[in-house]
This record gives structure tokens, sequence and C-alpha cells, in this order.
């Protein structure tokens, strides 16, 4: 064992698990002689290699046995990416709670003229604001831009607004959909803004578009599944923290456009994994690919592939190998 040790194994601990696969033979106190340590130490240690699978007792209290170390590190990984993919199920959650909450906010309060509210009820009052935000924003654009591939006609209306602003040295920071990646013209565009000294990453899915301006301003849609019925701009401090974050923690984990796409060990992209936990959590297929920002077709593509890969004939199938294969950390249900 060299190099960077797992997550979980300390430096005494992978010393002591180094020990034990050299001198099998010996017992707590001998370990402990070896290692200038106490017996209580290497006990202790002893414990936490059991929790991380790499040790198991044998029928004498002072003797433990090593588990082999392409076996137990196997079975540490498989635990590490189980409690990562139950993280990233926690923040997607809350990334979904936080953008109904501030849509439930926004909607209940812009009718009634609140402080720090603006309605925009129509796509012609959105367009107009973004305009005038864009021409006044001072240092920084944060944008989620959720729907997949966009709109040919939206981009090129908004090029001269994004190099005015990128020339004036406004820092611009875009994140998009995995999906895009499939569309020249987005890419085109994309690296287009990076050419200029704007940032662009994508993720598999976003929680709702936003477009947030120098950390003051935010324009968030009343409706996050339905953008046509407006928009609501706001300038509340609490709402622009929260939404801040937010644009953080999905930026720290997205990836830039320009970066090949990465396959997790179980050979999943990040899109594969994000659609097979949505076909988990009940969604159809169709609904899977408007969260993806992909066609039906594409989404029904993506999943007779992974069936090939997984040797499955059948949906139900799929979702028992997903399962066995712990492809989502445990996660449950059957793929419909």
């Amino acid at each position: 064992m060299t190099g960077a040790r797992p997550v979980g194994l300390d430096a005494f601990g992978e010393a002591v698990y180094r020990t034990m696969l050299l001198h099998p033979d010996y017992d707590t106190r001998a370990i402990a002689d070896q290692l200038a340590s106490t017996e209580a130490e290497v006990r202790s240690a002893l414990d936490r290699l059991a929790d991380l699978a790499l040790t198991r007792p044998t029928g004498s209290a002072d003797r433990w046995r090593a588990v082999n170390p392409e076996q137990g590190l196997a079975a540490l990984l498989a635990l590490q990416e189980a409690e990562a993919a139950r993280r990233q199920q926690e923040i997607e959650r809350s990334r979904a709670a936080m953008a109904g909450l501030i849509a439930e906010y926004a909607s209940a309060h812009a009718p009634a003229n609140q402080p720090g509210i603006e309605l925009l009820g129509s796509l012609d009052q959105v367009r107009d604001r973004l305009t005038e935000l864009a021409t006044e924003a001072a240092a920084e654009v944060l944008s989620f831009a959720p729907g997949g591939p966009q709109p040919a006609q939206v981009m090129e209306a908004s090029r001269a607004l994004d190099q005015e602003s990128l020339e004036r040295g406004v820092r611009m920071r875009t994140v998009y959909q995995d999906s895009v990646r499939n569309d020249p013209a987005t890419v085109q565009y994309a690296r287009w803004l990076h050419g200029l000294g704007g940032s662009v990453r994508t993720v598999p899915t976003l929680p709702l578009r936003m477009i947030l301006v120098d950390n003051a301003t935010a324009i968030v849609p009343i409706d996050p599944e339905d953008p046509r019925k407006g928009a609501v701009l706001l300038h509340s401090p609490g709402v622009i923290a929260a939404l801040r974050a937010l644009f953080d923690q999905v930026w720290d984990q997205a990836r830039p456009l320009g970066e090949t796409v990465q396959r997790n060990p179980h050979g999943l992209t990040a899109q594969e994994r994000q659609l097979l936990r949505l076909l988990a959590e009940g969604l159809t297929d169709e609904r899977a690919g408007q969260r993806l920002g992909v066609s039906l077709r594409t989404v029904r593509r993506m999943m007779a592939d992974l069936m090939v890969r997984m040797d499955a004939r059948s949906r139900f199938q799929a979702g028992i190998q997903v399962a066995a294969l712990g492809w989502l950390g445990g996660a449950e249900g059957v793929l419909k």
C-alpha cells in the first residue's frame, strides 16, 4: 500500500494493517511492540479496520486476521461509493427543495409588491429585464441554463450582450446540462464564451433556471416547471445568499465543457447514473428526459444501451441488476 491511503484509513490504522499482512502470526501485543505503541491503541485501530472490512476477528481475543488487500480495499471502495451516492442524493433533494421553496416564496409574495420582489408576468418582460441587468452588471453574472441544448435564436440574441459584458470585465459562469455536449450549436456557443473569458460547466440535472447578477439581484421562474408563467426579480439578501450557495454547490460538482466525459468504477457516466436514479424514483421516461434535458428517444436509447451492458432483458430485471451491482449505492426500485 503506497501513495494516498483510502478515505477512512488513518496512518496508524494503515501501519497496523500493513504489520498484520507482513506478520500474520502476530497478536495484539506483538503488533504494539512492532509499532512502539500500546495494546489499547492497536485494539482501537483493529476495531476501525473491522468497520472498514479490512480485518476480521479470530477465535482468540488477541488475534485478528487481515483481509486480502484486493478484497478488503474493494469492499472499502464499495462502502465509500455507497456513502458518496447517499450524500449526492441528499444534496439533490436539498437543491430541489430549495428551488421549490424559492418559487413558492416568490409566487406568494410578488403580487403583493413586497420590498425586494418584482413580478415579471410575461416572457417579453423577462427578456427586457435581463437585458437591463446584463448592461448594468459590474462584476459577475452566474447562470443555470436547464432544458438541454439551447435554441439557436436565443444564443444568437445573447451573443452581442455577452460579448459586451465580458469585454467590460464582467465575470461570467454558466452551468448547462450534460446533454448540451451532444449539441454542436450549444457547444460552439460555449466555446465562443470561453474564448472571451467566460466559464462553462455541465451537470446531469439542474434544480431551476436562474441568473444571479453581482451577488445582489436574481431572476428565477415563478414555476420552475413552466418558465412561460413568468419570473420574479429578487433582491432579498437572504434569498440571494441561498441562491449563491446553491450555485457554488452545483458549480463545484460540475465539469468543464471541454473535459472528457468521465466514468465511475462501474463504467457509468454521471448522466447515465442520474437517469437510473430518476427512473428508480418512479419517474416516467418522458419526465426523466425533461429533467436531463434530452428527448424521450434519447432516454430509451440510453436505457437500451445500459440493459445490454447489464445483460438484462426487461426493465424489471434491469432494476434488480442495478441493485445487485451497486450502481446506485444501494438505491432500491424497479426501473419502470
